[in-house]
């Protein structure tokens, strides 16, 4: 079996096509369900070994079919309500198409659930199996999903033609007060807002994308798009009613001489009466409700707003608390840290510099690196401290032309170190064991007779390191300095896995017996 480029995996030259839409995408949350291309690949193999039709969940298939059912969902939810309450049965055709091609497409939507692969939380692979899936669909959303599909499009086409090529006024009668029933209960499909909500928990999985910004995009599109239909169902609303009373004379639509107006200036005011009352600002128009209805519909409009406006908070402050969780962990440790330098009372310059030194240290964001490394394998702490360490070693003369095994081995015992400017990294006549690198910033080498400045990619300490003698020099930073070091008894410990380059260092040693440079 030859693999295909591309996102797809699995499937053989045969069955390459149409077939390839269904099998699963080689993406972050099939590599999470599965844990490598392999098992993504096995995957795909047992679903052409089965034989039967079934979409699985991961395929590319669902990934476009779900994008494309959430837009007419959305289209459905926002058309329904106007066509009901604004366009009296003068949709036109171009809507009435619409309505019967999203019902068709809705009930395409029930049976193709019955062939849609199940993915759950704590499985190890898709429930592919037609009889578990039928089971599992039945018990859940079956029953809501036929309600939302109930084809009223086509009760309203059928009726509207018959209407239309009656004659009788007594059945046109009849046939105008079916075709008010019949666009009530067009109500139903606004049942279709469940499967909006169960579109959007998916699109996050079938997107290829785990990234916690695109994630918080997803959650501020999904809330404020639940907050533009519940105003702009509100707003349908507030015409509907009186319109299913007939306009009484005291009734807002009146008041404000709406009748002849357009579908656009209709809207627009039911939508600035919503508004009004769901925020507690006005009734929307001058005078309160005179009569029980509009009484009671402003009195639910009050409470949704209310409702809205504590489903609105709530989700902010959530997405706040949870947005960028390592710059929040850094100001609660400087809270913390603030609080222990006052309570002992030091003084303002030393605090100023250890603020500095979080600050350079971490960069705003807390984070634990120790912790981090002992968590990833060593294969990836190797390939992590190599693209940050690697060409320091290497200009070090001393690890040039050492095999990669000993390099590597000495990149994972390297510590990161941060000085800020004034610091002495090390003093004259001092033992040392460590050698260091610098990483980024400057240091200034002092003795008796010479100065030097050393910066990026530079090093000393090294002789130390060798010997475990004294420093020859006070190396102060001349600026914020991040470095890495490397100490005598780690250095020790990898030299004992290399005999051979052991060999070759104790002669350096022997060399430099008589002290080095720093």
């Amino acid at each position: 079996m030859e693999k295909l480029k591309g996102p797809t995996v699995g499937c053989t030259t045969a069955t390459c096509g149409w077939r390839a839409l269904l099998l699963p995408q080689l993406n972050r949350q099939s590599l999470y369900v599965y844990g490598s291309e392999v098992a993504v690949e096995k995957e795909c193999i047992r679903q052409l070994q089965s034989g039967v039709f079934v979409i699985h969940p991961f395929s590319l298939m669902r990934s476009y079919y779900i994008m494309c059912m959430m837009a007419i969902t959305f289209l459905n939810l926002i058309g329904i309500p106007m066509e009901i309450a604004f366009l009296d049965g003068n949709s036109g055709l171009a809507w009435e198409g619409f309505n019967v091609f999203s019902d068709t497409l809705f009930l395409i939507d029930v049976a193709l659930n019955f062939r849609m692969g199940i993915i759950t939380e704590d499985a190890e692979e898709a429930i592919l199996d037609i009889k578990q899936i039928r089971v599992s669909y039945l018990r859940t959303w079956f029953i809501p999903d036929v309600i939302a599909a109930f084809p009223i499009g086509y009760i309203l086409l059928f009726a509207g033609l018959h209407y239309h090529n009656e004659d009788n006024p007594s059945k046109t009668n009849k046939m105008m007060r079916i075709l008010m029933f019949v666009r009530i209960l067009s109500l139903i499909r606004l049942a279709r807002v469940s499967r909006l909500v169960r579109f959007f928990n998916e699109v996050e999985k079938v997107s290829n994308a785990n990234l916690e910004v695109v994630r918080l995009f997803f959650r501020i599109l999904s809330l404020f798009m639940m907050i533009f239909l519940l105003c702009h169902w509100n707003g349908c609303i507030q015409y509907f009613v009186p319109m299913l009373e007939e306009f009484p004379t005291d009734c807002w639509v009146r008041k404000e001489n709406l009748m002849n107006a357009t579908v656009i200036v209709k809207y627009s005011w039911g939508v600035f009466r919503a508004l009004s009352q769901m925020i507690a600002l006005s009734y929307g128009s001058m005078d309160a409700p005179t009569n029980y209805v509009e009484m009671w519909i402003v009195m639910v409009s009050m409470v949704s707003g209310c409702l809205m406006y504590t489903v609105l908070v709530a989700n902010a402050t959530a997405m706040i608390a949870n947005l960028d969780p390592a710059a929040k962990e850094y100001k609660s440790k400087m809270s913390r840290l603030e609080h222990y330098m006052a309570f002992m009372k030091l003084p303002p310059e030393l605090q100023l510099r250890i603020n500095n030194y979080y600050q350079a240290r971490y960069g705003g964001k807390w984070f634990d690196e120790k912790d981090v490394m002992d968590t990833v394998s060593s294969a990836l702490q190797e390939q992590i401290l190599t693209v940050m360490c690697s060409r320091l070693l290497r200009n070090v003369p001393m690890f040039q032309n050492k095999e990669e095994n000993f390099i590597n081995s000495l990149l994972i015992k390297l510590e990161y170190e941060v000085y800020q400017e004034g610091d002495i990294i090390a003093r004259q006549n001092v033992p040392g064991d460590r050698m260091f690198f610098i990483d980024h910033g400057e240091v200034l080498l002092e003795t008796d007779s010479y100065e030097r400045e050393l910066c990026d990619g530079d090093f000393f300490g090294e002789t130390c390191m060798l010997t475990k003698g004294k420093h020859l020099a006070t190396v102060k930073a001349l600026t914020d300095c991040q470095c890495f070091s490397l100490s005598w008894d780690d250095f020790r410990e990898v030299l004992r896995v290399f005999p051979d380059v052991k060999k070759d260092f104790e002669k350096m040693e022997q060399f430099n017996s008589d002290g080095g440079l720093v």
